[in-house]
Protein backbone atom coordinates (compact mmCIF):
# COMPACT_ATOMS: atom_id res chain seq x y z
CA UNK A 1 0.00 0.00 0.00
CA UNK A 2 1.17 3.42 -1.01
CA UNK A 3 0.62 6.16 0.99
CA UNK A 4 0.26 9.79 -0.76
CA UNK A 5 0.55 12.67 0.79
CA UNK A 6 -0.02 14.98 2.64
CA UNK A 7 -0.72 12.07 5.00
CA UNK A 8 -2.21 14.74 7.12
CA UNK A 9 -3.41 17.39 4.96
CA UNK A 10 -4.45 21.29 5.99
CA UNK A 11 -2.81 23.04 8.48
CA UNK A 12 -0.85 20.79 10.04
CA UNK A 13 2.78 22.24 10.36
CA UNK A 14 6.08 21.47 12.18
CA UNK A 15 5.04 17.63 12.76
CA UNK A 16 6.91 15.91 15.78
CA UNK A 17 6.71 11.93 15.83
CA UNK A 18 7.25 9.32 18.13
CA UNK A 19 6.28 5.56 19.62
CA UNK A 20 5.76 4.02 22.52
CA UNK A 21 5.38 0.22 21.72
CA UNK A 22 2.95 -0.39 19.13
CA UNK A 23 1.29 2.82 18.95
CA UNK A 24 2.34 5.88 16.61
CA UNK A 25 1.76 9.58 17.60
CA UNK A 26 2.23 12.85 15.94
CA UNK A 27 2.28 16.26 17.50
CA UNK A 28 1.86 19.71 15.33
CA UNK A 29 1.91 23.34 15.98
CA UNK A 30 -1.28 25.17 16.51
CA UNK A 31 -0.03 28.70 16.74
CA UNK A 32 -3.23 30.91 18.22
CA UNK A 33 -5.90 28.14 18.17
CA UNK A 34 -7.19 26.37 21.11
CA UNK A 35 -7.26 23.64 21.79
CA UNK A 36 -3.47 23.76 21.53
CA UNK A 37 -1.19 20.53 20.25
CA UNK A 38 -3.14 18.62 18.39
CA UNK A 39 -1.99 14.50 18.26
CA UNK A 40 -3.15 11.93 15.77
CA UNK A 41 -2.23 8.47 16.41
CA UNK A 42 -1.97 5.29 14.59
CA UNK A 43 -1.21 1.59 14.86
CA UNK A 44 0.22 1.05 11.25
CA UNK A 45 1.89 3.94 9.92
CA UNK A 46 -0.50 4.21 7.15
CA UNK A 47 -4.19 5.36 9.20
CA UNK A 48 -3.95 8.53 11.52
CA UNK A 49 -6.60 9.58 13.74
CA UNK A 50 -6.89 12.69 15.82
CA UNK A 51 -6.64 11.32 19.32
CA UNK A 52 -6.23 14.40 21.70
CA UNK A 53 -4.82 17.89 21.75
CA UNK A 54 -2.12 18.08 24.78
CA UNK A 55 -3.02 21.72 26.15
CA UNK A 56 -7.02 21.60 26.83
CA UNK A 57 -7.08 24.59 30.16
CA UNK A 58 -6.57 27.78 28.76
CA UNK A 59 -4.81 28.94 31.89
CA UNK A 60 -2.04 26.55 30.97
CA UNK A 61 -1.22 28.84 27.71
CA UNK A 62 -2.86 32.00 27.63
CA UNK A 63 -3.04 32.88 23.70
CA UNK A 64 -5.37 35.89 24.17
CA UNK A 65 -4.65 38.85 22.40
CA UNK A 66 -1.55 37.11 20.46
CA UNK A 67 -1.49 38.27 16.75
CA UNK A 68 -1.74 35.76 13.93
CA UNK A 69 0.85 33.00 13.71
CA UNK A 70 2.19 33.35 17.20
CA UNK A 71 1.15 31.29 20.15
CA UNK A 72 2.07 27.77 20.42
CA UNK A 73 5.31 26.93 17.73
CA UNK A 74 6.96 23.19 17.60
CA UNK A 75 5.80 20.94 19.84
CA UNK A 76 8.16 18.13 20.48
CA UNK A 77 6.48 14.73 21.79
CA UNK A 78 8.40 12.08 23.11
CA UNK A 79 8.12 8.88 25.27
CA UNK A 80 10.81 8.35 27.88
CA UNK A 81 10.32 4.35 28.68
CA UNK A 82 12.20 4.29 31.96
CA UNK A 83 9.42 6.75 33.51
CA UNK A 84 6.40 5.35 31.32
CA UNK A 85 5.66 9.19 30.27
CA UNK A 86 5.09 11.08 27.65
CA UNK A 87 7.02 14.48 27.62
CA UNK A 88 5.76 17.66 25.30
CA UNK A 89 8.43 20.48 25.10
CA UNK A 90 6.47 23.38 23.12
CA UNK A 91 7.21 27.37 23.12
CA UNK A 92 4.39 30.08 23.33
CA UNK A 93 5.90 32.48 21.01
CA UNK A 94 4.37 36.01 22.52
CA UNK A 95 5.66 38.76 19.62
CA UNK A 96 8.76 39.02 16.46
CA UNK A 97 8.33 42.62 17.03
CA UNK A 98 12.24 44.19 15.77
CA UNK A 99 12.45 40.41 14.78
CA UNK A 100 13.17 39.50 19.05
CA UNK A 101 11.19 36.78 19.11
CA UNK A 102 9.92 36.48 22.61
CA UNK A 103 9.17 32.93 23.29
CA UNK A 104 9.02 30.71 26.35
CA UNK A 105 9.39 26.69 26.49
CA UNK A 106 7.82 24.70 28.84
CA UNK A 107 7.64 20.85 29.42
CA UNK A 108 5.11 18.81 30.36
CA UNK A 109 3.83 14.98 31.09
CA UNK A 110 1.57 12.59 31.08
CA UNK A 111 1.73 8.71 31.22
CA UNK A 112 -1.07 9.05 27.70
CA UNK A 113 -1.22 11.83 25.48
CA UNK A 114 -4.65 12.19 26.25
CA UNK A 115 -3.32 13.47 29.33
CA UNK A 116 -4.13 13.88 32.31
CA UNK A 117 -0.99 16.02 31.74
CA UNK A 118 1.02 17.98 34.33
CA UNK A 119 1.51 21.85 34.99
CA UNK A 120 3.89 23.45 32.60
CA UNK A 121 7.87 23.39 33.71
CA UNK A 122 9.34 26.46 32.92
CA UNK A 123 12.48 25.62 30.81
CA UNK A 124 14.19 28.87 28.61
CA UNK A 125 13.52 31.75 26.28
CA UNK A 126 16.68 31.60 24.46
CA UNK A 127 14.87 30.49 21.30
CA UNK A 128 12.29 28.07 19.55
CA UNK A 129 11.70 25.28 18.23
CA UNK A 130 12.66 23.43 21.78
CA UNK A 131 13.05 19.67 21.90
CA UNK A 132 14.06 17.02 24.19
CA UNK A 133 16.37 13.51 24.20
CA UNK A 134 16.34 11.21 27.45
CA UNK A 135 19.47 9.99 27.24
CA UNK A 136 20.23 6.09 27.63
CA UNK A 137 22.06 7.00 30.72
CA UNK A 138 18.99 8.67 32.29
CA UNK A 139 20.34 12.26 31.60
CA UNK A 140 17.81 14.56 29.55
CA UNK A 141 19.13 17.08 26.70
CA UNK A 142 16.80 20.44 25.23
CA UNK A 143 17.82 21.59 21.60
CA UNK A 144 16.68 24.46 20.52
CA UNK A 145 17.84 27.31 18.10
CA UNK A 146 19.08 30.33 19.69
CA UNK A 147 17.63 33.09 18.11
CA UNK A 148 20.57 35.73 17.39
CA UNK A 149 19.79 39.71 17.89
CA UNK A 150 23.09 41.13 17.81
CA UNK A 151 24.33 42.95 14.58
CA UNK A 152 27.02 41.14 12.54
CA UNK A 153 26.20 37.82 13.91
CA UNK A 154 24.97 34.99 11.31
CA UNK A 155 21.12 35.21 11.31
CA UNK A 156 18.76 33.19 12.54
CA UNK A 157 21.75 32.08 15.00
CA UNK A 158 22.87 28.48 16.20
CA UNK A 159 21.84 24.99 17.81
CA UNK A 160 21.69 24.93 21.76
CA UNK A 161 22.32 22.43 23.87
CA UNK A 162 21.33 22.40 27.65
CA UNK A 163 20.57 19.51 29.79
CA UNK A 164 17.28 19.32 31.39
CA UNK A 165 17.38 18.23 35.69
CA UNK A 166 13.62 16.72 35.78
CA UNK A 167 13.86 16.29 39.74
CA UNK A 168 15.03 19.60 40.14
CA UNK A 169 12.44 20.81 37.21
CA UNK A 170 15.01 23.02 36.17
CA UNK A 171 17.77 23.17 33.41
CA UNK A 172 21.58 22.58 34.06
CA UNK A 173 23.26 26.38 33.52
CA UNK A 174 22.86 28.05 30.25
CA UNK A 175 22.78 26.58 27.17
CA UNK A 176 25.80 26.34 24.77
CA UNK A 177 25.91 26.63 21.04
CA UNK A 178 26.68 22.94 19.15
CA UNK A 179 25.98 23.95 15.72
CA UNK A 180 25.37 25.99 13.02
CA UNK A 181 23.63 24.36 10.06
CA UNK A 182 24.80 21.98 7.89
CA UNK A 183 24.07 23.81 4.05
CA UNK A 184 24.47 27.86 3.12
CA UNK A 185 20.35 27.70 2.99
CA UNK A 186 20.65 29.77 6.27
CA UNK A 187 17.74 30.33 8.72
CA UNK A 188 18.60 27.17 10.86
CA UNK A 189 15.76 25.85 12.93
CA UNK A 190 13.89 22.83 14.15
CA UNK A 191 16.47 21.04 16.09
CA UNK A 192 15.25 17.28 16.86
CA UNK A 193 18.28 15.34 19.12
CA UNK A 194 18.12 11.38 18.64
CA UNK A 195 20.51 8.40 19.38
CA UNK A 196 21.16 5.58 17.58
CA UNK A 197 24.34 2.95 18.13
CA UNK A 198 27.50 5.34 19.16
CA UNK A 199 25.99 8.56 17.74
CA UNK A 200 24.05 11.56 18.55
CA UNK A 201 22.23 12.68 15.38
CA UNK A 202 20.74 16.25 15.07
CA UNK A 203 18.40 16.66 12.78
CA UNK A 204 17.31 20.41 11.67
CA UNK A 205 15.42 22.55 9.20
CA UNK A 206 17.24 25.16 7.01
CA UNK A 207 16.63 27.31 4.09
CA UNK A 208 13.13 28.88 5.61
CA UNK A 209 10.05 27.71 6.32
CA UNK A 210 8.97 28.08 2.56
CA UNK A 211 10.20 27.63 -1.05
CA UNK A 212 14.16 26.65 0.11
CA UNK A 213 12.90 24.62 3.04
CA UNK A 214 14.72 21.02 3.75
CA UNK A 215 16.16 18.46 6.36
CA UNK A 216 19.79 18.31 7.23
CA UNK A 217 21.71 15.86 9.55
CA UNK A 218 24.62 15.96 11.83
CA UNK A 219 26.23 13.73 14.19
CA UNK A 220 28.62 13.36 16.90
CA UNK A 221 29.79 10.63 19.39
CA UNK A 222 29.19 13.14 22.56
CA UNK A 223 26.68 15.04 22.91
CA UNK A 224 27.87 18.20 22.94
CA UNK A 225 29.56 17.74 19.96
CA UNK A 226 31.74 18.82 17.53
CA UNK A 227 28.97 17.55 15.21
CA UNK A 228 29.70 16.67 11.54
CA UNK A 229 27.27 17.37 9.28
CA UNK A 230 26.07 15.06 6.28
CA UNK A 231 28.59 15.12 3.21
CA UNK A 232 24.98 14.72 1.49
CA UNK A 233 22.79 17.53 2.93
CA UNK A 234 20.31 18.07 2.56
CA UNK A 235 18.73 14.94 2.96
CA UNK A 236 14.85 16.24 1.79
CA UNK A 237 13.81 18.98 0.45
CA UNK A 238 11.76 19.86 -2.48
CA UNK A 239 14.07 22.79 -4.00
CA UNK A 240 17.48 20.83 -5.17
CA UNK A 241 20.73 22.81 -4.71
CA UNK A 242 22.81 24.51 -2.33
CA UNK A 243 22.20 28.19 -2.57
CA UNK A 244 23.87 30.45 -0.54
CA UNK A 245 21.47 32.22 1.59
CA UNK A 246 23.23 32.77 4.90
CA UNK A 247 22.52 36.84 4.54
CA UNK A 248 18.42 36.21 3.84
CA UNK A 249 16.06 36.17 6.56
CA UNK A 250 13.12 36.06 4.29
CA UNK A 251 11.39 32.53 5.10
CA UNK A 252 9.63 32.39 1.98
CA UNK A 253 12.08 32.80 -0.47
CA UNK A 254 9.39 32.30 -3.47
CA UNK A 255 12.15 31.77 -5.84
CA UNK A 256 12.67 28.61 -5.27
CA UNK A 257 9.64 26.60 -5.91
CA UNK A 258 10.56 23.45 -8.04
CA UNK A 259 8.18 22.84 -11.02
CA UNK A 260 9.34 19.36 -10.75
CA UNK A 261 7.98 18.37 -7.17
CA UNK A 262 4.07 17.69 -6.25
CA UNK A 263 5.17 18.95 -2.88
CA UNK A 264 6.56 22.21 -1.50
CA UNK A 265 7.99 23.49 1.41
CA UNK A 266 8.90 20.46 2.48
CA UNK A 267 11.62 20.44 5.71
CA UNK A 268 11.12 20.65 9.41
CA UNK A 269 11.35 16.70 9.62
CA UNK A 270 11.16 14.01 12.58
CA UNK A 271 11.71 10.04 12.30
CA UNK A 272 10.80 7.02 13.93
CA UNK A 273 11.72 3.25 14.24
CA UNK A 274 8.90 0.92 13.72
CA UNK A 275 8.89 -2.34 15.79
CA UNK A 276 9.31 -4.04 12.51
CA UNK A 277 12.67 -1.88 12.07
CA UNK A 278 11.17 0.60 9.23
CA UNK A 279 12.36 4.39 9.67
CA UNK A 280 9.99 7.07 8.62
CA UNK A 281 10.39 10.62 8.65
CA UNK A 282 7.30 12.92 8.94
CA UNK A 283 7.60 16.44 8.02
CA UNK A 284 5.88 19.38 6.84
CA UNK A 285 5.09 20.25 2.97
CA UNK A 286 2.56 22.58 0.92
CA UNK A 287 0.65 23.04 -2.18
CA UNK A 288 0.30 25.47 -3.40
CA UNK A 289 -2.37 27.59 -5.98
CA UNK A 290 0.16 28.22 -9.57
CA UNK A 291 1.20 30.96 -10.34
CA UNK A 292 0.80 32.76 -7.47
CA UNK A 293 2.02 30.44 -5.31
CA UNK A 294 -0.80 30.56 -2.45
CA UNK A 295 -1.38 27.64 0.03
CA UNK A 296 -4.57 28.00 1.36
CA UNK A 297 -4.59 24.93 3.21
CA UNK A 298 -1.58 25.93 5.02
CA UNK A 299 1.51 23.52 5.53
CA UNK A 300 0.41 20.14 5.64
CA UNK A 301 2.69 17.04 7.23
CA UNK A 302 3.89 14.31 4.61
CA UNK A 303 5.77 11.18 4.70
CA UNK A 304 8.86 9.34 3.38
CA UNK A 305 10.51 5.80 3.67
CA UNK A 306 14.01 5.98 4.79
CA UNK A 307 16.83 3.72 4.92
CA UNK A 308 20.03 3.91 7.13
CA UNK A 309 23.23 3.34 4.99
CA UNK A 310 26.28 1.40 6.35
CA UNK A 311 28.05 4.04 7.13
CA UNK A 312 25.45 5.33 9.31
CA UNK A 313 23.55 8.12 7.48
CA UNK A 314 19.77 8.25 6.96
CA UNK A 315 18.33 8.35 3.78
CA UNK A 316 15.28 8.73 1.93
CA UNK A 317 14.05 5.03 0.21
CA UNK A 318 14.70 4.78 -3.65
CA UNK A 319 17.59 7.71 -3.69
CA UNK A 320 17.76 11.10 -4.00
CA UNK A 321 16.79 14.03 -1.60
CA UNK A 322 13.22 15.02 -3.10
CA UNK A 323 10.08 14.72 -1.42
CA UNK A 324 7.73 12.09 -2.88
CA UNK A 325 4.36 12.44 -3.67
CA UNK A 326 3.78 8.20 -2.67
CA UNK A 327 5.21 7.06 0.24
CA UNK A 328 5.58 3.03 0.53
CA UNK A 329 3.45 1.58 3.45
CA UNK A 330 4.90 -0.08 6.25
CA UNK A 331 4.31 -3.93 7.20
CA UNK A 332 3.01 -3.33 10.20
CA UNK A 333 -0.47 -5.04 10.51
CA UNK A 334 -3.57 -2.87 8.92
CA UNK A 335 -5.38 -0.58 12.00
CA UNK A 336 -7.70 1.62 10.73
CA UNK A 337 -8.36 4.45 12.90
CA UNK A 338 -11.61 6.70 13.07
CA UNK A 339 -12.09 9.14 10.88
CA UNK A 340 -13.64 12.29 12.03
CA UNK A 341 -17.47 13.23 11.22
CA UNK A 342 -18.22 15.38 7.99
CA UNK A 343 -21.91 16.00 9.80
CA UNK A 344 -22.19 17.47 13.38
CA UNK A 345 -25.84 17.48 14.39
CA UNK A 346 -24.84 18.66 18.08
CA UNK A 347 -26.56 15.49 20.02
CA UNK A 348 -23.40 14.93 22.20
CA UNK A 349 -23.36 16.89 25.21
CA UNK A 350 -19.62 17.35 24.19
CA UNK A 351 -17.74 19.19 21.74
CA UNK A 352 -16.51 17.34 18.79
CA UNK A 353 -12.76 16.74 19.08
CA UNK A 354 -12.32 18.52 15.33
CA UNK A 355 -13.77 21.90 16.75
CA UNK A 356 -11.22 25.22 17.65
CA UNK A 357 -11.93 28.70 18.17
CA UNK A 358 -9.26 31.32 17.91
CA UNK A 359 -7.11 32.08 21.24
CA UNK A 360 -9.94 30.96 23.54
CA UNK A 361 -11.44 28.05 24.64
CA UNK A 362 -14.48 27.18 22.24
CA UNK A 363 -16.73 25.79 25.43
CA UNK A 364 -16.47 29.66 27.08
CA UNK A 365 -19.29 30.39 24.34
CA UNK A 366 -20.86 27.47 23.35
CA UNK A 367 -23.65 25.48 24.45
CA UNK A 368 -25.08 22.03 23.72
CA UNK A 369 -27.61 21.94 26.94
CA UNK A 370 -30.32 24.50 27.11
CA UNK A 371 -31.24 23.82 23.26
CA UNK A 372 -31.16 20.07 22.90
CA UNK A 373 -30.00 19.27 19.56
CA UNK A 374 -28.76 22.41 18.74
CA UNK A 375 -25.56 24.37 19.94
CA UNK A 376 -25.83 27.48 20.96
CA UNK A 377 -23.37 30.01 20.83
CA UNK A 378 -23.08 33.45 22.70
CA UNK A 379 -22.20 35.94 20.52
CA UNK A 380 -18.92 38.55 21.50
CA UNK A 381 -16.33 40.60 19.82
CA UNK A 382 -16.26 41.04 16.07
CA UNK A 383 -14.12 38.42 13.96
CA UNK A 384 -11.32 40.85 13.98
CA UNK A 385 -10.26 41.00 16.97
CA UNK A 386 -7.84 39.57 19.14
CA UNK A 387 -9.64 39.19 22.11
CA UNK A 388 -12.41 36.75 22.27
CA UNK A 389 -14.28 35.50 19.23
CA UNK A 390 -16.91 33.47 18.96
CA UNK A 391 -15.79 31.46 16.41
CA UNK A 392 -16.10 27.70 16.34
CA UNK A 393 -14.04 26.06 13.27
CA UNK A 394 -12.47 22.72 11.92
CA UNK A 395 -9.49 22.83 9.32
CA UNK A 396 -10.16 23.17 6.05
CA UNK A 397 -8.69 19.94 4.45
CA UNK A 398 -9.49 19.97 1.16
CA UNK A 399 -10.56 22.51 -1.73
CA UNK A 400 -13.41 21.06 -2.58
CA UNK A 401 -16.09 21.01 -0.10
CA UNK A 402 -19.23 22.05 0.38
CA UNK A 403 -20.18 23.31 4.32
CA UNK A 404 -24.00 23.94 5.63
CA UNK A 405 -25.50 24.96 8.68
CA UNK A 406 -28.93 25.51 9.36
CA UNK A 407 -29.13 28.62 11.86
CA UNK A 408 -32.13 29.88 13.88
CA UNK A 409 -31.25 33.87 15.48
CA UNK A 410 -32.91 36.69 15.48
CA UNK A 411 -30.94 39.84 15.89
CA UNK A 412 -32.16 42.98 17.13
CA UNK A 413 -29.69 45.90 16.34
CA UNK A 414 -27.12 46.09 14.25
CA UNK A 415 -24.58 44.65 16.57
CA UNK A 416 -25.76 41.31 16.35
CA UNK A 417 -24.73 38.71 13.74
CA UNK A 418 -24.48 35.22 13.13
CA UNK A 419 -23.48 32.84 10.23
CA UNK A 420 -20.87 30.55 8.37
CA UNK A 421 -17.11 31.49 7.72
CA UNK A 422 -14.27 30.99 5.37
CA UNK A 423 -11.59 32.12 7.79
CA UNK A 424 -7.94 32.56 7.57
CA UNK A 425 -7.61 34.81 10.48
CA UNK A 426 -8.59 37.59 12.29
CA UNK A 427 -7.53 40.03 8.88
CA UNK A 428 -9.09 37.91 6.04
CA UNK A 429 -12.34 36.01 5.97
CA UNK A 430 -15.44 35.70 4.61
CA UNK A 431 -18.95 35.59 6.26
CA UNK A 432 -22.39 34.79 4.53
CA UNK A 433 -23.98 36.80 8.53
CA UNK A 434 -27.39 37.25 9.27
CA UNK A 435 -27.95 40.33 10.92
CA UNK A 436 -30.26 43.29 12.14
CA UNK A 437 -30.31 45.89 8.82
CA UNK A 438 -31.83 49.37 9.59
CA UNK A 439 -32.59 49.85 6.16
CA UNK A 440 -35.06 46.69 5.80
CA UNK A 441 -35.77 47.28 8.80
CA UNK A 442 -35.53 43.73 9.95
CA UNK A 443 -33.39 40.23 9.74
CA UNK A 444 -31.22 40.31 6.73
CA UNK A 445 -28.25 38.15 5.06
CA UNK A 446 -25.40 40.06 3.65
CA UNK A 447 -21.91 38.62 2.75
CA UNK A 448 -18.87 40.69 4.11
CA UNK A 449 -15.59 40.27 3.14
CA UNK A 450 -12.31 41.43 5.19
CA UNK A 451 -9.25 41.43 3.12
CA UNK A 452 -5.81 42.61 5.16
CA UNK A 453 -7.76 43.89 7.44
CA UNK A 454 -10.33 45.94 4.86
CA UNK A 455 -13.51 45.55 5.91
CA UNK A 456 -16.45 45.10 2.65
CA UNK A 457 -20.14 44.81 2.60
CA UNK A 458 -20.28 43.20 -0.47
CA UNK A 459 -22.29 45.33 -3.23
CA UNK A 460 -25.93 43.77 -3.32
CA UNK A 461 -26.23 40.78 -1.14
CA UNK A 462 -28.07 42.33 1.35
CA UNK A 463 -31.42 40.30 1.28
CA UNK A 464 -34.53 40.27 3.65
CA UNK A 465 -35.06 37.35 5.29
CA UNK A 466 -38.10 35.56 7.24
CA UNK A 467 -38.16 35.17 10.51
CA UNK A 468 -37.53 31.42 11.56
CA UNK A 469 -34.19 29.18 10.53
CA UNK A 470 -32.63 29.10 7.76
CA UNK A 471 -30.05 27.42 6.23
CA UNK A 472 -26.32 28.94 5.12
CA UNK A 473 -23.90 26.88 2.74
CA UNK A 474 -20.58 27.97 1.58
CA UNK A 475 -19.01 26.26 -1.42
CA UNK A 476 -14.84 25.85 -1.97
CA UNK A 477 -14.67 24.92 -5.72
CA UNK A 478 -10.62 25.14 -6.08
CA UNK A 479 -9.39 28.84 -6.51
CA UNK A 480 -13.39 30.07 -6.18
CA UNK A 481 -15.70 29.92 -3.23
CA UNK A 482 -19.21 31.26 -3.25
CA UNK A 483 -21.62 31.56 -0.18
CA UNK A 484 -25.35 30.54 -0.53
CA UNK A 485 -28.59 30.49 1.59
CA UNK A 486 -32.03 28.15 1.66
CA UNK A 487 -35.36 28.60 3.97
CA UNK A 488 -36.02 25.00 3.20
CA UNK A 489 -32.47 23.02 2.90
CA UNK A 490 -33.52 22.34 -0.84
CA UNK A 491 -33.77 24.91 -2.97
CA UNK A 492 -30.17 26.98 -2.43
CA UNK A 493 -30.08 30.64 -3.94
CA UNK A 494 -26.12 32.22 -4.66
CA UNK A 495 -25.12 35.05 -2.77
CA UNK A 496 -22.61 37.69 -3.25
CA UNK A 497 -19.78 37.80 -5.32
CA UNK A 498 -17.06 35.00 -6.07
CA UNK A 499 -14.17 34.72 -3.83
CA UNK A 500 -10.38 34.50 -4.95
CA UNK A 501 -10.05 30.89 -2.66
CA UNK A 502 -6.14 31.51 -2.98
CA UNK A 503 -6.15 34.82 -1.49
CA UNK A 504 -6.76 32.95 2.07
CA UNK A 505 -2.90 32.38 2.67
CA UNK A 506 0.56 33.03 3.78
CA UNK A 507 1.51 34.26 0.91
CA UNK A 508 -0.93 36.77 0.12
CA UNK A 509 -2.21 37.66 3.92
CA UNK A 510 0.09 41.17 4.90
CA UNK A 511 -0.15 39.93 8.47
CA UNK A 512 -0.18 36.39 8.74
CA UNK A 513 2.13 33.45 8.76
CA UNK A 514 2.10 30.07 9.37
CA UNK A 515 -1.13 28.91 9.47
CA UNK A 516 -4.33 27.74 7.41
CA UNK A 517 -7.88 28.44 6.19
CA UNK A 518 -10.63 27.02 8.31
CA UNK A 519 -14.81 26.79 8.21
CA UNK A 520 -16.69 27.39 11.21
CA UNK A 521 -20.06 29.20 12.40
CA UNK A 522 -19.92 32.58 14.23
CA UNK A 523 -22.06 35.02 16.39
CA UNK A 524 -21.34 38.32 17.27
CA UNK A 525 -22.50 40.82 19.94
CA UNK A 526 -20.63 43.96 19.80
CA UNK A 527 -23.04 45.30 22.61
CA UNK A 528 -23.47 43.29 25.52
CA UNK A 529 -21.72 40.18 24.70
CA UNK A 530 -24.89 38.08 25.35
CA UNK A 531 -27.04 37.64 22.13
CA UNK A 532 -27.20 34.01 21.38
CA UNK A 533 -27.66 32.61 18.01
CA UNK A 534 -28.47 28.70 17.51
CA UNK A 535 -27.34 25.84 14.81
CA UNK A 536 -29.07 22.61 14.37
CA UNK A 537 -26.29 21.03 12.70
CA UNK A 538 -22.74 22.06 10.87
CA UNK A 539 -21.76 19.79 7.98
CA UNK A 540 -18.34 19.50 6.61
CA UNK A 541 -18.02 17.16 3.37
CA UNK A 542 -15.53 16.80 0.88
CA UNK A 543 -15.40 16.38 -3.08
CA UNK A 544 -12.60 14.72 -3.19
CA UNK A 545 -10.08 12.49 -1.49
CA UNK A 546 -7.59 14.54 0.78
CA UNK A 547 -4.36 13.55 -1.27
CA UNK A 548 -5.23 15.49 -4.49
CA UNK A 549 -3.61 18.03 -6.11
CA UNK A 550 -4.44 21.35 -5.28
CA UNK A 551 -2.39 23.16 -7.98
CA UNK A 552 -4.39 24.91 -11.42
Amino acid sequence: MNLHNPILPGFHPDPCICRRGEDYYIACSSFEWFPAVPIYHSRDMKHWGLYSHAITDPAVADLSRLPSAKGIWAPCLTYCQEEGLFYLVYGVMHSMNARYFDIDNFVITAPDPAGPWSEPVYLHSAGFDASTLHDADGRKWVVSLEWETRTGYQKPGGICLVEYNPKKRAIVGYPKRIWMGGTRRGCLEAPHLTRRGEYYYLMCAEGGTGYNHCVTMARSKSVWGPYEGDPENPILTAAPGDPDELANTDHLKPNYYNPASYLQKCGHGSYVETSLGETYLVHLCARPFLPELRCTLGRETAMQKMVWTEDGWLRLEGGGNLAKEFCPGSLLPDAPERSLPGLDDFDSPQLGIQYYAPRIDPRSFTDLESRPGWLRMRGQESPCSLNRVSLLARKLTSLHATVTTRMEFTPEVYQHSAGLMLYYDNMNFLCLRKYYSQTVGGSALSVVAVEDGQKTDCPGSRTPVPEGPVYLRLVVDGRESRFLWSMDGAEYRPIGPAFDTSKLSDEYSQYGEFTGTFVGIAAADRLLHQKTADFDFFDYQEADWPGCRVDG
